[in-house]
């Protein structure tokens, strides 16, 4: 095995195992590689398991967090000093197999603020992390107060089982990705979820003119060209809506229309402003991640009177544990496969509400009886961090998109030293607020005006989560100002909280300056 593991082939090339890591070890019964320096694995050779070799990996699965351990606490946390579990598997290979017995999942809210670092360690998953049967109870049960947050939430969740069935036939060539006339993509994803929201809103809100500033429009949805497309939406519109129950919300008496369908997505259409009530949607926020099988996000936020009051991410990719998310995706699954995870493990809901902070929720599933299944929700805190010299920072994927030439002449002045972690969508944000990153920078090139929904509900999270969101020249977002963020100053920055903040603005001031003499 280890011989078949040393020759999987890679653009042509020999992949090696990490240092540290025996492949024949029986802590690691398949041998599977748990770090690759190499960003793709779309042509990794399969692995098949042996009668042997399954029974094995039936009896042992990796650690999903920093848990307790029910009898040898302490030699867990002397071998994390030192970088081994009981002698044979290397912790910084980022996947460990331990027997399951001894591990409790049933850790304590984490501590914040002892000046741990969520890099030195998986991060935990703080509360219950397995799914058990919680349901969402209907929304005339939710109180006035948290009404908003939780029609953000249910709407998010239900959306998010539509963006995972779509990306699965993604996956399988069973749908395509079309290319708008400003070059991004669009799919049957982002009107779906668009739809979806909408309906929703109208749901939770029958008496009211429903606002919402979206990203998506109907015009090429229309006509004899979009008559194929919109068939294959309504589908998956209804498919979604049949398992509105899932969320508290009763599904609709009967499918809904093409004509109900392009309603719901015009909806979309409000200039947004600086009164009222304006929600705020990025229905698949990294359409380019999400093509391909990477990280995207749903973004929902509200505004009211120019000020975010509520925000809910969805990153169904996301990995749960700290440090995976610089591997694709694609390698998250393909372990998956081998280790098969029995807790939470991926896929989020981040939710927060102004002065309420910020929580981190399962992404609601289907049990076995048709019931909903989630774990319990657990409350997130940026990372402790101060010296940004320590500090992870991430950026966008696409160098089209921002300009990292002069992000990476930042991280030089600061003393960073770590390979910037590239991101699609959103999902910036949430590494961020869960504290897997301390800085997010993003200069955009040229004339681009950033959209107010590529940013609101990650600024309001981020900032509920401890953090700090500006432009480089330290001033607040200003989301009352229409469909974008008008009169932005070079670029946009979030941090972990102030410290970081003043750090990187006085550093941004310099670097631009001696850039442009």
């Amino acid at each position: 095995m280890a011989g078949a593991l040393q020759g999987l082939t890679v653009f042509g090339a020999t992949a090696s195992l990490p240092s540290g890591l025996n492949p024949s070890s029986s802590r690691n019964p398949i041998g599977l590689p748990n770090f690759f320096q190499t960003p793709d694995f779309s042509r990794l050779i399969p692995i098949k398991l042996s009668q042997q070799q399954h029974q094995q990996q039936q009896q042992y699965r990796p650690i999903a967090c920093r848990s307790t351990v029910s009898q040898d606490q302490a030699t867990l946390s002397s071998a994390r000093d030192s970088g081994n579990v009981n002698g044979n598997v290397n912790v910084n290979a980022e996947s460990v197999a331990v027997p399951s017995s001894p591990i409790s999942y049933d850790s304590p809210p984490a501590d914040h603020t002892n000046g741990s670092s969520f890099s030195e360690f998986p991060q935990p998953l703080s509360g219950n992390s397995s799914f058990s049967p919680r349901k969402f109870g209907p929304l005339t049960e939710v109180s006035a107060e948290d009404y908003d947050l939780a029609v953000a939430e249910r709407a998010v969740q239900l959306s998010c089982r539509l963006t995972q069935r779509v990306q699965d036939q993604l996956r399988r060539a069973e749908d395509v990705a079309r290319s708008k006339k400003d070059k991004s993509f669009v799919t049957v994803a982002d009107w779906g979820v668009q739809a979806v929201v909408s309906w929703v809103l109208k749901q939770a809100y029958p008496d009211e003119a429903i606002s919402m500033v979206a990203e998506e429009d109907t015009k090429e949805l229309t006509g004899q060209a979009g008559v194929a497309v919109l068939q294959r939406l309504v589908q998956t519109v209804n498919e979604c809506l049949a398992e509105a129950a899932l969320v508290g919300i009763p599904p609709p008496e009967a499918p809904l229309t093409a004509v109900q369908v392009l309603q719901a997505i015009s909806r979309g259409g409000s200039e947004g402003g600086a009164e009222g009530r304006h929600w705020v949607l990025d229905p698949v926020d990294g359409t380019l991640g999400f093509v391909r099988d990477d990280q995207y996000a749903v973004a929902l936020a509200l505004l009211q009177d120019g000020q975010l009051t509520v925000g809910a991410l969805g990153c169904p990719n996301f990995p749960v544990r700290s440090g995976w998310l610089r591997h694709p995706h694609r390698f998250h699954r393909l372990t998956a496969k081998y280790f098969p995870p029995t807790k939470w493990h991926k896929g989020f809901v981040l939710k927060a509400k102004r002065g309420g902070g910020a929580w981190m929720e399962s992404l609601v599933e289907i049990g076995r009886d048709g019931g909903a299944l989630r774990a319990v929700p657990v409350p997130v805190r940026v990372s402790p961090v101060r010296d940004a010299a320590l500090a992870t920072f991430c950026e966008p994927v696409e160098k089209a998109n921002s300009n990292q030439s002069f992000t990476a002449e930042l991280a030089d002045t600061l003393g960073i030293s770590k390979e910037p972690l590239r991101v699609y969508s959103m999902a910036k944000y949430a590494a961020i607020a869960r504290g897997d990153a301390e800085i997010f920078m993003k200069f955009a090139h040229g004339s681009y005006k950033e959209k107010i929904w590529d940013h609101a509900a990650g600024v309001i999270i981020v900032e509920e989560a401890g953090g700090v969101v500006t432009d480089a020249g330290g001033n607040p977002l200003d989301f009352s100002k229409g469909r974008f963020l008008l009169g932005l100053d070079r670029g946009i920055m979030a941090t972990n909280g102030a410290d970081m903040h003043d750090q990187l603005l006085s550093t941004v001031d310099a670097s631009w300056s001696a850039s442009r003499l």
